[in-house]
């Protein structure tokens, strides 16, 4: 794989990491610069990690996750 390749599946990946944090804090009023949108950015990468790779997934782990 090309050093290009490799940019553009990473910037897929933080477009998916940044639309669902986005869409979090925008369902909840929370600016995304606060503590609260940094954790909750935290957390979505994490749930990334563990195999959460879609911005509609993402956000439904999320919401599993505020549930707990």
């Amino acid at each position: 794989m090309t050093v290009a390749a490799t940019t553009f599946i990473q910037s897929d990946d933080v477009d998916v990491l940044a639309g669902a944090v986005y869409a979090w804090c925008a369902e909840r009023n929370i600016k995304l610069r606060s503590q609260q949108g940094l954790s909750i950015a935290s957390i979505a990468i994490d749930l990334y990690h563990a195999g959460h790779q879609t911005q509609d997934d993402l956000l439904v782990a999320l919401h599993e996750c505020e549930m707990h």
